[in-house]
């Protein structure tokens, strides 16, 4: 089988390492992808919304499977489009992935369905939207209806942010996403990602992952689209991610199914567990997310090229028993350049040189050699790089690399994953140092 693959991420990184994997699996195409990807599958320079070229791509090549992994095409109908010219395609249809690309939506699709949320207001105009923002306790959340790159969300701490943030989305900084605004009462807790894996009838679940939004050490500073991500989440136990499929994902399966929009393919829950235990919803999204799918899928013990052809027969009842997923951990830990995620430097070399320098995890009861490490346990998943007219790889994007480690325990992925953030060399490198903390407190 050929696959296409859509993106040129952390994200589709890891989906082309993992099809790489499917005995099924000849090539892989992707568009359009970056340095790393170039290493395993054929990078070809198609833009994400550039749907013309990208069925002429995958007739030409005669591909079986093209993997939607992005929210942009998705929201544009990429899905539609494809199966218009008769193309088998894995994700949720534009009206499908509305549960993404319209805040305001999923909020009332929620409501109409009793999906536990968070009590929230949407409005269309500035003056009415300040004078709620107003009347509010703080913190309070501003939320730009539409996609944003996952920058349209600010947690205002006070009255006079709440206003910033309600003028930075009807003043257009996040373009016609923040044409509508959504307000929502914040919600103390800790936050968990869950992926359901739907065929519009049946739903798996993926093993829960808890990443790290914001840019700072302690979770402060400015929204990212992520900088690191670790699995399996300890207080996730089977009983209670039954629960939550229960109470959040069959009930969302099935409502958009009655609604005349099944959803087929990955459904992202981003939940609160908050204080009193219950789990809410703050957000769905309609594909994997970056970079919880550098820890999510090392863990999948699954053919994933299988799971997704299977989504695409309406076949995903045979998985019905659950996924199979192989044991300890995994941590990613995102290196980024300075400033971002506003302004940073394009074209910085990046160096793995020092990669082959022996390390040993000290945290652990059985220390094992970088080369061993390597060849089992640790993986470099590309974001934004590229090669320069020499051939050399430099820094083409905010996010540089996803620094992935798996270990038998949580302490020793994280431990081996920092050994290996400090020998990539490249000037002005970012990483938050306490990837991982929050679980194992």
């Amino acid at each position: 089988m050929k696959v296409l693959v859509i993106g040129g991420g952390g994200r589709e990184h890891a989906i082309c390492w993992k099809l790489q994997q499917s005995p099924h699996v000849t090539n892989i195409f992707c568009a359009p992808g970056n340095a790393g990807i170039a290493e395993i599958a054929t990078c070809i320079p198609i833009k994400p919304t550039d749907f013309e070229k990208l069925t002429e791509l995958v007739i030409a090549q005669q591909i079986d499977l093209t993997i939607a992994s992005m929210d942009e095409p998705l929201s544009k109908g990429i899905v539609d489009f494809f199966r218009k010219k008769g193309l088998r395609i894995f994700g949720p249809t534009k009206e499908a992935s509305k549960l993404e690309w319209s805040k305001y939506f999923a909020k009332e699709f929620m409501l109409r369905h009793r999906i536990p949320t968070a009590s929230y207001a949407c409005f269309e105009k500035r003056d009415f939207a300040l004078a709620y923002a107003n009347s509010q306790k703080t913190p309070i959340v501003i939320k730009a209806d539409g996609l944003a790159l996952g920058k349209g969300v600010t947690v205002a701490k006070s009255h006079e942010e709440a206003k910033i943030a309600i003028h930075d989305c009807f003043d257009g900084k996040f373009g016609e996403a923040g044409s509508r605004v959504v307000i929502e009462e914040f919600m103390k807790g800790q936050e968990v990602s869950i992926f359901a894996i739907s065929d519009g009838k049946d739903a798996v679940t993926l093993v829960p992952a808890q990443d790290y939004k914001r840019l700072l050490e302690g979770d402060q500073g400015p929204n990212t689209g992520g900088m690191g991500a670790y699995a399996p989440v300890p207080f996730m136990t089977p009983e209670f991610l039954g629960k939550i499929k229960e109470e959040i994902i069959i009930p969302t399966i099935e409502g958009m199914a009655k609604e005349g929009n099944p959803f087929q393919g990955i459904l992202y829950c981003g939940l609160m567990i908050t204080e009193d235990g219950s789990a809410k919803v703050v957000e769905f999204n309609s594909r994997l997310g970056d970079p919880e799918t550098q820890v999510v899928l090392p863990l999948l013990d699954e053919d994933f090229f299988e799971i997704c052809w299977a989504v695409t027969e309406g076949d995903l009842g045979k998985y019905k028993e659950g996924l199979h997923r192989l044991g300890g951990a995994a941590l990613c830990v995102v290196i980024a350049c300075k400033g971002y995620p506003q302004n940073y430097k394009k074209g910085i070399p990046v160096n793995f040189t020092r990669l082959n320098e022996p390390v040993e995890i000290v945290s652990g009861k059985n220390p094992q050699t970088l080369e061993s490490i390597l060849r089992a346990k640790g993986i470099i998943f590309h974001a934004g790089t590229a090669r320069d007219t020499d051939g050399n790889l430099v820094s083409n994007g905010g996010r540089v690399v996803g620094v992935t480690a798996l270990a038998d325990s949580l302490l020793d992925a994280q431990v081996l994953a920092y050994k290996l953030c400090e020998r990539i060399d490249f000037e002005d490198k970012y990483y938050r140092k306490d990837i991982g903390d929050k679980g194992m407190v």
